[in-house]
Order: C-alpha cells, then sequence, then structure tokens
C-alpha cells in the first residue's frame, strides 16, 4: 500500500470516523475500540466500504 503518511492522516472509518491505522500492507483498521472495523486493501487501494469491512471478533480470511 503505497499511502503517505499524509494521506492516512486523512482518512477516516466511514462508520464512526474514527482514525485508521496500516495492519500491514492488507487492512486499515479503525482505532475507535468500540468500532474496530478493518477494511481490506485490494491491489494497494483502501476498500472503505462498510460491506467490506470485517468485524474486529471476525477471524481473517
Amino acid at each position: 500500500m503505497n499511502l503517505e503518511p499524509s494521506q492516512l492522516a486523512i482518512l477516516t472509518c466511514p462508520v464512526c470516523h474514527g482514525s485508521l491505522r496500516r495492519d500491514g500492507d492488507v487492512e486499515l483498521v479503525c482505532d475507535n475500540h468500540a468500532c474496530g472495523l478493518a477494511y481490506p486493501v485490494v491491489d494497494g487501494i483502501p476498500v472503505l466500504l462498510v460491506d467490506e469491512a470485517r468485524r474486529p471478533d471476525a477471524a481473517r480470511a
């Protein structure tokens, strides 16, 4: 994922508007512990769609 820190700083969770952090190159995770949704990164592009997000208690595929 080729996101600059300044780009990552402006991205927010579409559900709770919390900040997002990188989890390797595979997903962005919401820092809000009440939300915690994990959004996939496909071909280097974050997919910030709620329907594509993984719940915090769901195992990775």
